[in-house]
């Protein structure tokens, strides 16, 4: 039995698996493909039903995570192979090249404040611009740069002298190097393949948000956005420091429609699930977005509102009670008209056509599962369902367990969830996991009662 685990994703389930594992006395590998963990939690604005600020809470966690001596964090990372079996796997991890000696580097952010090259920051859901050489946001863990190769000015150039490619040469540019006062940045830096033996596998992969071009019913217009894109928004540490912008001319928007939804239950594109947080989402931002523009008015369009958690048909009514309007019902259609946009939809409780007209209209689209997450699941010999979120062992008495033994499911990598079933699965995936350290021997042999 190799009593050390490996956790892959580093959002608040997976980084709440390797905490509680970790302060069982047991070594951790937390393998993260972004350059930071934090995962989804760390855009948010604030979070239902208690309208804290997410960084207060996440943060910490963050830090114990870079600093806990049981654990080893390799960011900017993917799960490449797994051999072996419960107790005694064997993983191959790729490390990618992130151009700059963390050893060396200080995080001082000379280098990304110089940076020529901009492209939409992923952190922003694209309402921002990065550098090329970047720390993802103020608060990422490790507080250190990458450099994107896709987009550094000077790899570019390199690749294109090299290749002998015909037309104009881009741009060379090496500041990042010229202006680090430690010699940080490694041009030679290449990837390379980590080779861990580990006893057991929490699966934490997180979700991605269905992008909004697949509903282009709706999506056709720069005023129609996406909830992650309102919640940086509203965010005080946001682009727009918390002030609500309409994208197209940045002025303050005096009627916003939300759409509950968007994607979510439609077998036609392909998402029959439901998405189980949008309702409360989607509440909570249409009471910010009353809380920053007083004199706003907030439509919510919803086919059913469902609300499973502590607090949160409390706070719909909240929602409902300072002004937001709620209208039942599936938007068909929306369009520009003029310096206006139309939401087209029926009401399904008075059976009528309804028309609202808005300023900017927010999304609520439907979370799918993480990008690669099938194959994933092949290299760990795991199953998914047909949206690709990974398969439980038993969806009652082991819905923690994927369906190779030694191998544990927690967060939104199991299906669709709030952050506070996010981190109790991630405290029980944890707990699976003591407890196959705390036997003597692994056993790869299960009943299951149907």
């Amino acid at each position: 039995m190799i009593k050390k685990a490996l956790v892959i994703g580093g959002g608040v389930a997976g980084i709440q698996a390797a905490l509680d594992i970790a302060d069982g006395g047991y070594q951790v590998i937390l393998v993260e493909r972004t350059p930071s963990i934090g995962g989804h939690m760390a855009q948010y604005a604030e979070v239902f039903p208690t309208l804290d600020c997410p960084q207060c809470i996440l943060t910490p966690k963050m830090v114990d995570v870079g600093q806990h001596p049981n654990i080893t964090l390799l960011t900017y990372a993917e799960l490449q192979r797994v051999s072996g079996e419960a107790g005694n796997f064997k993983v191959e991890i790729l490390q990618k090249a992130r151009k700059v000696d963390h050893t060396k580097c200080t995080g001082c952010g000379t280098c990304w404040q110089k940076c020529p090259a901009k492209v939409p920051s992923e952190y922003d859901a694209g309402i921002s611009e990065r550098t090329a050489i970047y720390i993802p946001f103020p608060q990422a863990v490790p507080a250190k740069p990458v450099i994107d190769t896709g987009h550094c000015r000077y790899i570019r150039y390199m690749e294109f002298i090299e290749g002998g490619e015909e037309g104009k040469k881009p741009p060379q540019c090496r500041i990042c190097e010229q202006l680090c006062p430690v010699g940080a940045i490694d041009w030679e830096q290449e990837d390379q393949i980590v080779t861990e033996q580990v006893g057991a596998i929490v699966v934490a992969t997180g979700f991605d948000l269905m992008p909004i071009e697949r509903l282009p019913e709706y999506a056709d217009d720069p005023d129609v956005i996406d909830g992650i894109q309102f919640e940086r928004m509203l965010s005080p540490g946001g682009p727009t420091t918390g002030v609500v912008q309409r994208p197209s001319d940045k002025q303050i928007p005096r009627e916003v429609v939300f759409v509950s939804c968007a994607g979510s239950r439609d077998p036609e594109h392909g998402v029959p699930h439901c998405s189980r947080v949008c309702c409360m989402y989607l509440a909570k931002q249409a009471m910010l977005y009353k809380h920053a523009v007083p004199d706003g008015q907030a439509h919510v369009f919803y086919i059913d509102t469902r609300t499973t958690g502590k607090g949160y048909e409390e706070f719909l009514q909240r929602t409902k009670d300072e002004g937001t309007v709620y209208l039942r019902g599936k938007v068909s259609r929306i369009f520009r008209d003029g310096d206006k946009l139309k939401v087209m939809g029926v009401d399904t409780l008075s059976g009528k056509q309804v028309e609202v007209s808005a300023d900017m209209v927010v999304l609520g689209m439907a979370m799918l599962s993480s990008e690669g997450s099938k194959e994933l699941a092949a290299r760990l010999g795991i199953a998914t369902n047909e949206q690709g979120f990974f398969t439980e062992s038993h969806i009652k008495i082991d819905p923690l367990e994927s369906t190779r033994p030694g191998i544990y499911l927690a967060g939104t990598a199991q299906g669709p969830k709030d952050i506070p079933d996010s981190v109790a699965q991630g405290s029980g995936a944890a707990s699976k996991v003591l407890g196959l350290f705390a036997q003597s021997e692994s056993t790869s042999e299960k009943m299951v009662v149907s």
